[in-house]
């Protein structure tokens, strides 16, 4: 008996849900901020430098007004990121899918950091792109910035989640995700009752 009681009580703990707080999405959103500025100023100092002449922008431009564009560019995008990233984070908070807790802790599955990386990519590329444009001026440069981002940061944003992943900071247990996860689970339990209790019926007027 108890026994019993203890698997079962164990096995309540494995499907227990586990959810991110707000301050957790904020402190993801910094962190991220810090690589992803240095590596948007990088990426647009180098641009502009060699590849600039070559789509319309003034050869003679100086290292050092090169450098103000390269801020100006990572300094904005400070702002528009941790808005942009602290609202992609919560959205996928809300999302289940691939979740998992294992030995009480929260889990994610590669294939959702996979997903998450994508779709912050496209919607962070588009904020790069625009950004770029106003401070050059030059449409070229400006794409050439956001695409070549796409490369350098899908691989840092996945290396940044698979990290974040392990840290327990603002995980707990929500009871509105296992609220959810009770009543779906409570479905698909009738539904196989009721298909269980049809072939019952069928085989008995056979």
């Amino acid at each position: 008996m108890a026994e019993s009681e203890n698997t079962r009580a164990a096995g309540s703990q494995e499907t227990q849900l586990l959810g991110e707080r707000p301050w957790r999405s904020i402190a993801k959103a910094f962190s991220w901020r810090l690589i992803g500025t240095l590596d948007t100023f990088l990426l647009s100092a180098v641009i502009i430098k060699y590849f600039g002449p070559f789509l319309g922008m003034d050869e003679h431009t100086s290292n050092t007004e090169i450098a103000a564009i390269a801020g100006y560019i990572a300094i904005t995008e400070v702002v528009t990121k941790i808005i942009l990233y602290s609202l992609h984070e919560r959205f996928w908070v809300h999302m289940t899918w691939n979740v998992s807790n294992k030995a009480g802790r929260r889990t994610e599955g590669y294939s959702r950091t996979a997903m998450k990386t994508a779709t912050w990519r496209v919607l962070a590329s588009l904020d790069t792109m625009l950004i770029a444009w106003f401070f050059t001026g030059n449409l070229k440069v400006a794409f050439s910035v956001g695409s070549l981002e796409v490369i350098t940061k899908l691989v840092l944003y996945f290396l940044h989640e698979r990290i974040w992943v392990r840290i327990p900071y603002g995980i707990y247990v929500s009871r509105r995700l296992n609220e959810r996860y009770k009543k779906r689970e409570d479905k698909k339990e009738i539904k196989k009752q009721k298909k269980t209790a049809k072939k019952k019926a069928k085989s008995k007027t056979k």
